[in-house]
């Protein structure tokens, strides 16, 4: 259910600003959406489990949360980012 660290670090170089960046909001936002992906997937043949659901409404919300950030502060940002990762909005 949870992301690789090989690809955690595909998913950071391909998002960070520089080369030491692994906090930035683009960053945060492509990594929990993999985590989300995967967890979407686990709900397919699990459909009961309820307890990983709850983690995952979690994380959503932590996701939208950090676009919330990226569309106030600049908006240029904000729509690249849902660009690349293909999110709606």
């Amino acid at each position: 259910m949870s992301i690789t660290a090989e690809r955690k670090s595909e998913v950071i170089r391909d998002f960070a600003k520089g080369d030491s960046d692994t906090g930035s909001p683009e960053v945060q936002v492509a990594i929990l959406t993999e985590r989300i992906n995967n967890l979407t997937e686990h709900f397919r043949s699990h459909k009961k489990d309820l307890h990983s659901r709850r983690g995952l409404l979690k994380m959503v919300s932590r996701r939208r949360r950090l676009l919330d950030y990226l569309k106030r502060n600049d908006v240029e940002r904000y729509s690249t980012t849902i660009q690349r990762l293909g999110l709606r909005k």
